[in-house]
């Protein structure tokens, strides 16, 4: 069977080095034929790296499907305000697409998108990775399996970090919401994605708390410059400063490379990225507006609750989850890739190591490789299981999350019919 060919409209930091890369290790069955990204240096090194032919590298993703149809997929990894058109585009011209989350900023583009790849017959799988980890598939085998019972209630943490929070939510790409997507949709729709799916039931309704907190002006350093580089009376003790952030040599790749949007960067270019970009900006004193902590109270069908907690202040990022059930309790942390089982009969608590020896750490715990996988063998009509997050079922998790944002804001409780058939009069 000859490879899927795939076009990548988007060489960041996910479409180069989180999904871009299973073609370079199974060149069988997936190859890169052709990339499009405003970015030269972007291009260039996804064109050497892949062996793309020069006349299939384009400037933008409009040059691209303006061609006709010259692969068989499409890797849409552009910004979160960027998936719309691309997708419709695509949708017309026949391709099938690993489409990025959030699927939209919007819920009616959501719609949209779903109900065109529908009457197109075109598949499309969204990146909700955690789905494809090894770490979530066990768990989801031990609550199907029947040992702890029928669930009763979950509480799940989204520690996200207090740098990726200034990184990304702050300074970065997603810190604002009238430019990319709110905060619960841009980082935890996976969240929204894995409860559905393990709790295997429809919410039913919801509330939302939670705001932005720190990353603000109230909390400024008196006398602090809006950029680090312009000689802060604070740099030393302020763990935020970009200068010594940035251009450490122990920062890692990923967080160099973004902030100068160039996969190999030099000293003098990290310094003049830090001096002039976004991400020398005081976290203070950015245009951000999305929150910094957030809880979600939702109840599903079966009497089921679930606590979701999404929190900027912690030293590292992690999921964790408890699932209490009616004849055990099951603990799991994503970061040591480690499950805990206990029987309440027996009072035993086994431990359970997750760990792919394929994939290990590497991307979102194997997620990020899973699901491209798992996204050749669907484009091939191979059995790929319930963990398949084709559009459908991913537009169900992001209307929670929509209608979560809607309880924050209005400090309301949603019902989880009534929203979704006032999203659909939307279509």
């Amino acid at each position: 069977m000859e490879p899927i060919r795939v076009l990548v409209l988007g060489a960041g930091r996910r479409g180069t080095d989180a999904y871009a890369p299973y073609a370079l290790k199974n060149p069988d069955k997936l190859q890169i034929t052709g990339v499009a990204d405003p970015s030269e240096i972007r291009r260039e090194h996804m064109r050497i790296r892949h062996n793309i032919p020069p006349e299939n590298c384009f400037a933008s993703w409009q040059a691209c499907l303006e061609r006709p149809r010259f692969a068989d997929a499409v890797f849409i990894c552009t910004q979160d305000r960027m998936h719309f058109e691309p997708a419709m585009k695509a949708i017309e011209a026949g391709y099938d697409i690993l489409l990025e989350k959030p699927i939209a900023p919007t819920a009616r583009e959501c719609s949209l998108i779903e109900r065109a790849a529908r009457e197109a017959g075109v598949k499309v799988l969204v990146c909700h990775v955690l789905r494809y980890a090894n770490h979530y598939r066990k768990v989801k085998e031990i609550v199907d399996s029947g040992l702890i019972g029928e669930i009763v209630h979950i509480n799940h943490i989204e520690a996200v970090g207090d740098f990726h929070q200034a990184h990304s939510y702050v300074r970065g790409n997603w810190n604002n919401s009238e430019t990319s997507s709110p905060m619960i949709l841009a980082k935890s729709c996976h969240d929204m994605d894995l409860l559905r799916w393990i709790i295997g039931k429809k919410c039913t309704r919801l509330s939302s708390f939670g705001s932005l907190k720190y990353f603000n002006r109230t909390h400024m350093p008196e006398g602090a410059p809006p950029r680090c580089t312009d000689g802060c009376p604070h740099a030393a003790e302020c763990p935020y400063n970009a200068v010594k952030v940035y251009c450490s040599p122990d920062t890692s790749y990923w967080f160099r490379a973004a902030a100068t949007g160039d996969p190999n960067p030099t000293q003098e270019k990290l310094l003049e990225a830090v001096r002039t970009g976004p991400y020398g900006r005081c976290v203070f004193q950015c245009d951000n507006n999305v929150v910094d902590h957030m809880v979600v109270n939702l109840e599903f069908e079966g009497e089921v609750t679930v606590a979701f907690t999404m929190a900027a202040f912690t030293p590292a990022i992690e999921r964790e989850m408890t699932i209490m059930g009616t004849k055990g309790y099951l603990r799991g942390s994503l970061k040591q890739e480690k499950i805990w089982v206990t029987d309440f009969l027996t009072g035993h608590t086994e431990e359970i190591g997750t760990r792919n020896g394929q994939f290990g750490q590497i991307g979102h715990g194997g997620g990020d490789e899973g699901l491209v996988r798992d996204f050749v063998r669907v484009l091939r009509g191979e059995e790929t299981g319930d963990r398949v997050t084709e559009i459908g079922i991913s537009c169900e998790s992001h209307m929670i999350a929509f209608a979560a944002e809607e309880s924050r804001i209005s400090g309301s409780v949603i019902d989880m019919e009534t929203f979704m058939r006032r999203q659909a009069d939307k279509v």
